[in-house]
């Protein structure tokens, strides 16, 4: 029994050096040797049977001395700790975690940088599109920044590529879109280059038009002359600034109307100007004023007033002492005699579109307009086979029969007037307020039609009439009340 009890004891033994040698630091111990242990013969204790009982480490056999005491020899286990050991596994253990800790600062620093680049990216791919889309030819300059970007980005992304062991899948993605925008770039440029270049021959070609141009500017060479009633030119190439006159002699509120200079191959020399507003509401035709030259004109002196009853509209025209009109509300033709004010023929105009259906833009009532060139009279009108086109008709100023009818593809409410020299019909658009444009003509010898642009400053905004006049080679124009002038410029026929 003692035996039994000293077994137990000598476990608890064991026990109590290994904790001691697992929290104290303790030298290599040599080879364990026997330690002997005495206990006295009678227990001091009972054990409880509910107390731990660990498992015996190991049997002995004792024996008795001639005392009564109990010996017996146990050998303890290698108690030896690897204190060395654990010292380099503490250090190792530091090492690596100050080296996880730079990685992670790295790791943080390029997702700041990838995100970055990602922005960069989707900016220059934006460029890119737009540059893609629409159809402005860029300069080698536009190239060259695009490009100058892609590199400084490639090269970031490759340098990142090398700092990171291993793959990495954002950043191989960003390489593979870096590539694709170089590639993309380059395209554009090689399919711009040839408008870039197409655009440079242009501008060298208008510069040198430029340069030709100012020097014949710098030239002064004075116009062609051209004698009046010749046709020896090649059309009107130009135009000159405007010339008012005055305002019309009935004042303001009388924006209709038409003026001019009497064209007379029987007294070429003699002067006889008419102003001819219309009524207030534009339509009719009631009053004109003659004047035997232009400076009783400009001094309203000498004027003669008549009444006639009635005209339409501001399509007048005087020729040879006659002043020529379209008869209030039908498609009849007038001849009123100037040295007696009375109406000496009226006759009809086959088909004629009338009762303002198909005026000019921004004119009512001038259904008929009447025109005088070298060659003698004219009526530009529209009829309803025509639908509404200009249409031209040679007039026997005598009979007022129709000699010859032109019809054009000129819709005649798009023009804003209209005028004839040498058979030639030039008709006018408004462009602003103060500016129109001679931009068609047909040529009524040829049959042909043509675009032109020449551009007449106007005082106000709407020209109600246009008249010219072979003597002078002079365009009256009516201009909301007021009575300017241009001068033209003809071209010379080559030979």
């Amino acid at each position: 029994m003692k035996c039994a009890n000293l077994a137990v004891l000598l476990v608890f033994l064991q026990n109590a050096i290994a904790l001691n040698a697992a929290t104290t630091t303790l030298q290599n111990v040599p080879t364990p040797l026997p330690t002997l242990v005495e206990y006295p013969t009678e227990p001091q204790a009972t054990l409880s049977k509910t107390q731990f009982m660990p498992e015996p480490f190991a049997n002995v056999t004792g024996s008795l001395n001639e005392n009564g005491v109990c010996q017996c020899s146990v050998y303890l286990p290698d108690t030896t700790f690897p204190v060395q050991k654990v010292e380099i596994l503490e250090i190792t253990a530091r090492v690596l975690s100050e080296k996880f800790e730079i990685e992670l600062t790295k790791v943080s620093q390029y997702t700041k940088a990838i995100e970055i680049y990602e922005q960069k990216i989707r900016n220059l791919t934006i460029k890119v599109e737009h540059m893609e889309s629409t159809s402005v030819s860029y300069t080698e300059l536009d190239f060259q920044l695009l490009k100058l970007e892609i590199n400084e980005m490639q090269r970031l992304v490759t340098q990142l590529k090398s700092t990171l062991v291993g793959s990495n899948v954002i950043v191989e993605q960003l390489y593979v879109e870096i590539r694709n925008l170089t590639l993309m770039v380059n395209d554009l440029e090689s399919l711009d280059k040839h408008n870039i270049l197409a655009i440079r021959r242009e501008i060298v070609t208008l510069q040198n038009r430029l340069k030709e141009c100012e020097k014949d500017k710098n030239q002064t060479t004075p116009p062609s002359y051209f004698p009046p009633g010749s046709c020896g030119h090649g059309g009107v190439v130009n135009i000159s600034q405007p010339y008012v006159v005055q305002l019309n002699w009935r004042g303001f509120p009388f924006k209709y109307g038409a003026w001019g200079r009497d064209y007379s191959l029987r007294t070429p020399q003699k002067d006889l100007y008419w102003v001819a507003p219309l009524n207030t509401e534009g339509r009719l035709l009631e009053y004109y004023r003659l004047h035997n030259s232009y400076d009783d004109l400009l001094l309203f002196k000498n004027a003669r007033d008549y009444r006639i009853a009635y005209g339409e509209g501001s399509g007048i025209a005087v020729y040879n002492n006659f002043m020529y009109y379209n008869i209030y509300n039908t498609r009849d033709m007038g001849k009123l005699d100037l040295n007696t004010n009375t109406l000496a023929l009226r006759k009809t105009l086959p088909n004629a579109a009338y009762g303002n259906r198909f005026s000019y833009a921004g004119v009512g009532w001038q259904d008929m307009d009447f025109a005088v060139d070298e060659s003698g009279l004219w009526v530009i009108y529209s009829t309803e086979e025509s639908t509404g086109n200009i249409v031209i008709s040679k007039l026997n100023e005598t009979t007022l029969d129709v000699l010859h009818t032109w019809k054009t593809r000129q819709y005649k409410p798009s023009v804003s007037n209209a005028f004839i020299i040498c058979g030639v019909l030039y008709a006018t658009r408004p462009v602003s307020t103060r500016k129109e444009e001679i931009f068609y003509t047909y040529d009524t010898s040829t049959e042909q039609e043509g675009k032109i642009s020449i551009i007449m400053d106007k005082m106000l905004e709407t020209v109600q009439s246009i008249n010219y006049n072979p003597s002078d080679q002079i365009l009256y124009v009516y201009n909301d009340g007021y009575l300017v002038r241009y001068n033209l410029i003809f071209q010379p026929v080559l030979h």
